[in-house]
């Protein structure tokens, strides 16, 4: 009986410990029950059933490499690729080798229900939707005496940090909304203006590069998750603060419109830092009201966090790595095996 046969491809591994390889790491834990799974930067020619590339671009080598292997120029067997932000977002538009994985893959897959909006109209026919997962947590009782808004990521352009210290700056008369900031300075000058802000602003502080379980903890804690990325494809964040019970106050943008729905209370303008202090303000007037936004943020959230459970990620990945596989594997049974 034959195992299926699964190759990820990832463009950093586990030193790196980034969001790709994180999504690597756990899909490989998830298809071990029903395939025999690898992970590599890399393909190197070795057969395999289906390979499972994250990022067109950063992958594009070894996208293509398959792609002659199986002797096509389009929709190759097997090849599912995995488009995060920066590539679903940017690299598409302009990237010769990121518009030729497009071509190359069987299927397209997104992290976010707008995503499939992003790619040209030619293609959408092969887009997948298989949202990400994060581990519920218990939902902290939290104090009415002040709000807590955390925003998690490093300080780069993409994440628009500039928008939090403009936000923080507008609240300086208001002692009773904290606000902090988790990320490493990958932008020097962003690094500065953080450090300006706090030594301006006593109710902001950057904490800097804090440890995973550690900023779980602190989204589990805030009242509020602040999100003013001008690019995400899906944030991770996201799902972690809704699965944690914390509303999420997010830039209207398609990333995060596909993770939280377009009906949501929270958004406001991306670099509008006055309208992320409304909201701000708006959630800690009426924080102690069922009624009031506060209330309805958190009941939206709950309504959302049934797509991000591990469950369904699982689900929606093997049914993919299924729909990859050679027909002739279709009706053989997979066995428990696994090597990552």
């Amino acid at each position: 009986m034959k195992y299926p046969r699964v190759l990820i491809i990832s463009p950093a591994l586990a030193g790196a410990n980034n969001g790709n390889w994180q999504t690597a790491w756990r899909w490989s834990r998830m298809l071990h029950p029903v395939c025999e799974v690898s992970i590599a930067q890399s393909w190197n020619g070795e057969p395999f059933d289906v390979m499972l590339a994250l990022h067109a671009r950063r992958s594009a080598d070894s996208i293509a490499q398959w792609a002659r292997a199986k002797g096509v120029s389009a929709d190759a067997p097997g090849l599912g690729v995995v488009l995060t932000g920066t590539d679903l977002y940017r690299d598409i538009q302009t990237d010769a080798s990121a518009q030729a994985s497009l071509a190359y893959a069987q299927r397209l897959v997104v992290l976010q229900e707008c995503g499939p909006d992003a790619l040209p109209t030619a293609l959408r026919h092969k887009a997948r939707v298989i949202f990400q997962s994060a581990t519920p947590r218990e939902t902290v009782v939290k104090t009415g005496q002040h709000l807590r808004a955390v925003m998690v990521g490093h300080l780069r352009d993409e994440k628009s940090p500039q928008t939090l210290f403009a936000a923080a700056r507008l609240l300086q008369h208001h002692p009773d909304i904290f606000i902090d900031h988790i990320g490493e300075a990958l932008d020097a000058e962003l690094g500065a203006q953080a450090q300006a802000c706090a030594a301006q602003c006593p109710h902001y502080r950057w904490l800097g590069g804090v440890p995973h379980e550690a900023t779980r903890r602190h989204i589990q804690r805030a009242h509020v998750l602040v999100i003013a990325s001008r690019m995400e494809g899906g944030a991770h964040v996201v799902m972690e603060a809704v699965c944690s019970g914390t509303p999420v106050l997010a830039s209207k943008i398609a990333g995060n419109v596909g993770m939280l729905g377009p009906d949501y209370a929270g958004y406001f303008e991306h670099g509008d830092a006055q309208g992320l202090v409304q909201l701000l303000l708006r959630c800690r007037a009426d924080q102690a009201r069922a009624t009031g936004l506060y209330g309805q943020l958190q009941a939206q959230c709950a309504q959302r966090a049934p797509l991000f459970a591990p469950a369904t990620e699982q689900a929606a990945l093997i049914a993919l790595v299924h729909d990859l596989l050679p027909s002739t594997l279709h009706n053989e049974k997979a066995h428990p095996h696994a090597s990552a």
